[in-house]
């Protein structure tokens, strides 16, 4: 019995979700007629998230907020373990934020347009020089509009929750632009909702932020030696939060 009221909690939520996914994707794409920056879309996707998180009923607490600058651009490189990584990033971070997706997003109706019409990157992973074409024309839009980025160096969601190696491009992205990197973790998601979502199991989650990293000063040649250090950031914010339960 009680693992039936948990699947159909999770029925409830997911439906809520795509109808919330709709109604604010609507709002966004009107917004963007009128504002072209993408700083409508960016409150819409917050708000949405911050949403999704309370019709789940699951609190979150950010800690660290206060090493960045609200006025700041950054660069935030977080571990990937869920679905719910993209509500808690977006809700907790004050910022006009944009992500690198994967470009199978941009096909996806209402969610694609808005996220275009945001001025979210798309990356085709499959197609390695359209890849690095994606990030050159994210640089040219950078300095056009200045804005915060959410990557996922790890590409791909961790099934286990042990952070991955992590890959060079939205780093490298990072040098060539001289934006510094914050490191973050978001911690807890797998738990509430795992790789294949079918079951929610709300519970408290933590995003962790790390101190930023000035990238004015390191070279292309050091760029190995910088994703590893970015990745043993986000590993050791995660280990924070696994000493503190």
């Amino acid at each position: 019995m009680h693992r039936l009221l948990i699947k159909l909690r999770t029925v409830w939520f997911v439906l809520n979700v795509v109808i919330l996914t709709i109604i604010f994707g609507c709002i966004g794409l009107i917004g963007s007629v009128f504002e072209r920056r993408g700083k409508m879309v960016s409150w819409v996707a917050q708000t949405w998230s911050k949403i999704v998180l309370f019709i789940g009923g699951i609190p979150y607490r950010t800690i660290g907020l206060e090493k960045l600058d609200p006025n700041g651009q950054y660069i935030f490189a977080a571990n990937h373990e869920s679905a719910m990584d993209i509500p808690l990033a977006f809700g907790a971070l004050k910022y006009h934020l944009v992500s690198i997706a994967k470009i199978e997003l941009k096909k996806i109706p209402i969610l694609g347009w808005v996220m275009t019409a945001g001025g979210h990157i798309f990356v085709d992973r499959r197609n390695h020089s359209k890849a690095l074409k994606s990030l050159e024309n994210a640089k040219a839009s950078m300095t056009k509009n200045p804005r915060s980025i959410l990557i996922f160096p790890e590409g791909t969601r961790s099934l286990n929750g042990d952070i991955k190696p992590f890959k060079k491009g939205g780093l490298v992205m990072a040098i060539q632009l001289g934006m510094p990197v914050v490191p973050i973790a978001l911690c807890g998601t797998r738990d509430v909702l795992g790789k294949n979502g079918l079951l929610l199991n709300p519970q408290e989650l933590e995003l962790r932020i790390g101190k930023p990293i000035r990238t004015e000063n390191i070279h292309f040649e050091d760029r190995q030696q910088f994703v590893a250090d970015v990745r043993q950031e986000v590993v050791a914010l995660k280990n924070q939060w696994k000493n503190a339960e």
